[in-house]
């Protein structure tokens, strides 16, 4: 994604995600949740739209909080197809709180989503693809990919002479292994 690191220092919308999110590693399970639906809800859009609508979104999905996701209902449905601040995709919105049931479910079987990531680690970009396609809902290769570059599972974020790149890698992101 060397083209990002060219265009979004500095940009408005695009300049903080860049140098304060994209690629640096995630713990927190409402972290991971928000940064997979808001890549779920980029699929066939731009990135910036997404970024343009995440407060909103965040608002509207209850912060991402897991628990709250998961137990929506046909109200709440109809609620999100509703609001005219957020993307309001029915079949990603449905994918969305269905991930949430699925997140949800990984507390019981890995103590959490963070945990459920390390347990797969280290797989190629294709094994992470199929084991998401099998898990979540709504999740086809450039979503899963661009989702764990973001959260610093695959390489790619930020061509190597990107200064965020040493920030990076300062934050040891699981793609480097543990002897980063």
């Amino acid at each position: 994604m060397s083209g990002y690191c060219d265009v979004a220092p500095g940009h408005p919308v695009h300049g903080s995600y860049h140098d304060t999110e994209y690629g640096f590693p995630v713990d927190d399970e409402r972290m991971l949740f928000e940064r997979l639906a808001l890549e779920i809800m980029q699929a066939g859009l731009s990135w910036e739209i997404v970024l343009k609508k995440r407060k909103a979104m965040n608002v509207a999905f209850d912060y991402f909080y897991v628990k709250k996701v998961a137990a929506y209902g046909a109200k709440d449905l109809k609620r999100l197809l509703g609001d005219q601040t957020i993307i309001r995709n029915r079949l990603k919105i449905q994918a969305i709180i269905d991930n949430a049931q699925t997140v949800l479910s990984m507390r019981r079987s890995h103590k959490g989503f963070a945990n459920w990531l390390a347990a797969h680690h280290p797989l190629t970009k294709a094994e992470w693809v199929k084991l998401f396609k099998k898990t979540f809902k709504f999740t086809g290769g450039e979503i899963v990919g661009e989702f764990l570059m973001s959260i610093g599972y695959l390489p790619g974020a930020h061509r190597q002479s990107c200064p965020i790149t040493k920030q990076l890698k300062k934050r040891k992101p699981p793609y480097l292994g543990k002897a980063a």
